[in-house]
């Protein structure tokens, strides 16, 4: 990839992620706050106090200034593709800023190939990596979620894949994931 790539990019990429994020609005996975039932334990840090949200491509341009009210710090995170960036805090935000890992939590975007591989479709499914500190997988799944936050999070991703840097990383954290269940 040339040197001048992602600056071409960029712009459609950072769209691509507004567009998401109003698509998802100030839904949550439940009618109400759903931090109140577990103290908010996906905020929490680990006992490293780096755990963080992976940030989708191009994210971190949302995160170069500071935020008024908004302690956090960007890290270093190959993940899901070079140079990608983690965002650590400190356990709380205002709720406009936060990343859009968090904001779909504790669902993610799977990718569905249809029609011979002519057609890829997004389906919200239960993040694996939800189960050590939400109890809603084990509360009902999907069942117990709001349907409008649901559908939301398939329509966000609908919207990301339309941008090929967002299809790539969504693509290697399905990878991610599939290793991730042989276990």
């Amino acid at each position: 990839m040339s040197f001048f790539m992602p600056f071409f990019a960029r712009p459609a990429a950072l769209r691509a992620l507004r567009d998401a994020y109003d698509i998802l609005g100030d839904l949550t996975p439940l009618k109400m706050n759903c931090g109140k039932l577990c103290g908010a334990a996906c905020c929490q840090s680990d006992e490293t106090g780096e755990n963080g949200m992976l940030l989708f491509p191009y994210e971190e341009w949302f995160y170069r200034k500071p935020i008024k009210g908004f302690d956090f710090h960007l890290v270093p995170d190959d993940t899901l593709f070079k140079g990608g960036k983690r965002l650590v805090c400190q356990g709380s935000c205002p709720r406009e800023h936060r990343p859009l890992a968090c904001r779909l939590f504790p669902l993610r975007m799977r990718l569905h190939t249809t029609d011979e591989g002519q057609h890829t479709e997004i389906i919200p499914e239960i993040d694996p990596r939800s189960w050590v500190c939400c109890p809603l997988p084990e509360q009902g799944g999907l069942r117990a979620m709001s349907q409008d936050f649901i559908e939301a999070v398939r329509k966000a991703g609908q919207r990301l894949i339309q941008n090929d840097d967002m299809l790539e990383a969504l693509y290697n954290e399905q990878q991610l994931m599939n290793e991730m269940r042989k276990f």
